[in-house]
């Protein structure tokens, strides 16, 4: 197993070195397509809470990320200072289909096709982390 973390503030300009700690993080770990989701889910994860967990707070709250690669799994963890909330909820509220010209709306749902797993819970020191699980495939991915 192997483990990172990177902090950024809450600022959507961060996202370029979020992606960036990231891409140095995994390097060539990952097949290309399963890399491409790993990177769209931390993506997703980061904006959301920057856009809604962190909408009304500085910019200089932080946010914690945290990347575990396993053999057959990636793990992202990205913490937040917002309100809780339940994210199985949430989903279950959606509509099921998204319209594509939105401006919003298709993040969770986006999270949601891709991971393998996804939960969003209140941690002891009153924090709320996502969690995501995206499993690495045995054989390589189809070149897209």
């Amino acid at each position: 197993m192997q483990k990172s973390g990177f902090q950024a503030k809450t600022d959507l300009a961060e996202l370029v070195q979020v992606l960036t700690w990231f891409d140095n993080f995994i390097q060539s770990s990952l097949p290309e397509l399963t890399y491409m989701q790993c990177q769209t889910l931390l993506a997703e994860g980061f904006t959301n809470a920057v856009r809604h967990a962190h909408k009304h707070r500085a910019s200089d709250t932080p946010i914690d990320i945290e990347v575990q690669l396993w053999n057959q799994q990636v793990e992202i963890r990205i913490w937040d200072y917002g309100q809780p909330f339940d994210l199985i909820q949430k989903m279950k509220n959606m509509p099921t289909k998204i319209d594509p010209d939105s401006v919003g709306g298709r993040g969770l749902k986006l999270l949601e096709q891709m991971a393998e797993h996804l939960s969003y819970f209140r941690t002891e020191d009153d924090r709320n982390c996502l969690l995501i699980t995206k499993l690495i495939p045995s054989t390589p991915d189809l070149k897209i």
